[in-house]
Order: C-alpha cells, then sequence, then structure tokens
C-alpha cells in the first residue's frame, strides 16, 4: 500500500499554470510550490511573472520560472513551452488557468470579434498548451493536465454566454484529450470552481448592493471561498493521489448544482 502522504507530493514534479500572477491562479502555483514541485509562473506581462515567481521562490523554496506567454496567441505557446523545457527537462503538470470574460455580453449584442477573442484564450489557449505539452508528458511515461472551467459551463448565464459556451466546450475537449492520450498515460481532467473571491467579484460588489451576498446564495455553504480554497483540488489532480482519475470534471463550488 503506497503511503498517503507520498501520493500527494509533488516533489520532483514540474508543472506549468497559466494566468498565475493573480486569483486562483496565484494561490495554485504557490500550492503546489509548497507541495514540492518546481512551477512556471506564467501570464501576458513577463515584469509581472518575474514578480509574481520571486515572491513564490521566497515563501517556498521551490525552484520557480516566471515565463510570459499569451495563450490566446496560438504561434507563441511552442516556444513557451520549449522554455519550459530547456530550463527544467520535463513537464509532469499543467494547469490552463488562464481565461478572460472581458464584458458582459449578451447573444443578442455579441460580435464575432468578442467571440472569437473569448474562444481564442479560454478554448483554443488550453488545447495549444496541450499539444505541445503532450510530447514530453508521452516520451516521460506520463502527465497530468488539468483545464480549468466554471460552473457556468453547465447552467449559462444572463450576459455570459461567450465565456459559459467556451468553457462547456472545454469540458468536452477535456473528455476528448483524456480519451485520446490514455494509452500514453496523460490524464486530462477539468476543475471547476464555483464563486472564489477575485477582482472580478470584488468590482461586482461595489457597482452591485448585495451582489456578494446573492453569489454567496447560489452555494449550498452560502458563502464565497478563498482562493486557497482550490488548492487542495488542484494538488489532487496533478499528484499521484488521483491516478485513476481521467475524463472528469470536479467541481469546487460549495455545493452549486451542476
Amino acid at each position: 500500500m503506497r503511503d498517503t502522504a507520498q501520493l500527494f507530493d509533488l516533489t520532483g514534479k514540474v508543472v506549468i499554470v497559466t494566468g498565475s500572477t493573480k486569483g486562483i491562479g496565484r494561490a495554485m502555483v504557490e500550492g503546489m510550490a509548497r507541495a514540492g514541485a518546481s512551477v512556471v509562473v506564467s501570464s501576458r506581462k513577463q515584469e509581472l511573472c518575474d514578480e509574481v515567481a520571486k515572491e513564490v521562490a521566497n515563501a517556498t523554496g521551490a525552484d520557480v520560472l516566471g515565463l510570459a506567454c499569451h495563450v490566446g496567441d496560438w504561434d507563441a505557446i511552442p516556444g513557451f513551452v520549449d522554455g519550459v523545457l530547456q530550463r527544467f527537462g520535463r513537464i509532469d503538470g499543467l494547469v490552463n488557468n488562464a481565461g478572460i470574460n472581458p464584458a458582459r455580453i449578451g447573444p443578442a449584442d455579441m460580435t464575432l470579434e468578442y467571440w472569437r477573442k473569448v474562444f481564442s484564450v479560454n478554448l483554443e489557449g488550453p488545447l495549444r498548451t496541450s499539444q505541445c505539452v503532450y510530447p514530453s508528458m508521452r516520451e516521460q511515461g506520463g502527465g497530468s493536465i488539468v483545464n480549468i472551467g466554471t460552473m457556468a459551463a453547465y447552467s449559462g448565464g444572463a450576459n455570459i454566454c461567450a465565456y459559459g459556451s467556451s468553457k462547456a466546450a472545454l469540458l468536452n475537449l477535456t473528455k476528448s484529450m483524456a480519451m485520446d492520450w490514455a494509452p500514453a498515460n496523460v490524464r486530462v481532467n477539468m476543475l471547476s470552481p464555483g464563486p472564489f473571491m477575485s477582482e472580478m467579484m470584488e468590482g461586482g460588489a461595489k457597482t452591485q448592493p448585495g451582489f456578494l451576498d446573492l453569489v454567496a446564495g447560489g452555494t449550498f455553504l452560502k458563502r464565497i471561498a478563498d482562493p486557497q480554497e482550490i488548492v487542495g483540488p488542484v494538488c489532487y489532480l496533478v499528484s499521484d493521489a488521483s491516478s485513476f482519475v481521467t475524463g472528469d470534471d470536479l467541481s469546487v463550488s460549495g455545493g452549486m448544482l451542476k
């Protein structure tokens, strides 16, 4: 029987987290560094990546690389992955966290430009990044890819049709990649957060009285999560503790219904 603590230990693993300079991405990258992983901090701005990478390294003692990449730029991603491989020689985990919902636009007002912008980051970015890490994972005997979804992928919502649709498509893509890549022991899962405290939540609270209470009321636990509460679930999916889990979606939503 394997030791339980060792199952969750990420020592020796290299994990990329896109969109990891703030919010739940920032919490995930530091949490996995504390679990022993060497981590890659990434967002669009190199200066910010360097700043957060230094903070995480100082806080955890981990080997941390800050490397910028705009995942909405299909052609930029191969060079980004090559940079990680040059530094660490392997990639064991990829968390496709980067995502956007720039404005609240309903279907009647949707433009093709806006639709494509959201899908380029939320769907095409995870696809391309996963494509680029897959050969390395296959050659080393396996790996874990975690796509960050949303509960809105199940229920939709007013004025978030592009965002919700892109994440619903990401769920389907997750299951397809899991099936295709299982023979290489590359596991692919989705992690779907409910309401977490973020800049978006804080912005909504400033403009809409009672917004936070309304959002919290949609959960069984009647509260909004702290970003640190995403760390345990993502460590589970990246680590060997979830070695027989693939093609699944783990909701971290305080009990919201799918």
